[in-house]
Formats: structure tokens, C-alpha cells, sequence
């Protein structure tokens, strides 16, 4: 698999996740990912991506009760 940024090859490991939303920041410091040996790019797959949409989700619903 290459990067689609700089053509690198991507290996299995884990990279960070941050997101501003709603009046709150999330981190994660290590989520599941294909990254970049060249240039350290991510690339998360879609269940990655789902489990985390579901996380902040769950937030947004914790916030609209309040």
C-alpha cells in the first residue's frame, strides 16, 4: 500500500486522533492506523472511523442533556 500524500509505503501501527467540537477537545494518542514510514501520514480505516464517530456521539448526546 503507498501513501497517497508522498507515495511512501504505509505499515500497520497507530496514530493520534484529536478533534475540536461542540466546546470540547478529544484526544485518543493511539488508534489503530496505516502510517506512513516516509512522511508519517494516517490513514484510518472505516472502523476506526465508525468507532470513533460513535465515541463522540455518545458526547454530543451527553452534552445536549445538560
Amino acid at each position: 500500500m503507498q501513501c497517497m500524500h508522498c507515495r511512501g509505503e504505509m505499515r500497520r501501527s497507530h496514530a493520534p486522533f484529536s478533534v475540536d467540537r461542540n466546546g470540547y477537545h478529544v484526544r485518543w494518542d493511539a488508534v489503530s492506523a496505516w502510517v506512513c514510514e516516509q512522511c508519517g501520514e494516517p490513514y484510518f480505516e472505516s472502523a476506526e472511523v465508525a468507532r470513533i464517530q460513535r465515541a463522540l456521539d455518545a458526547l454530543d448526546r451527553e452534552i445536549e442533556v445538560k
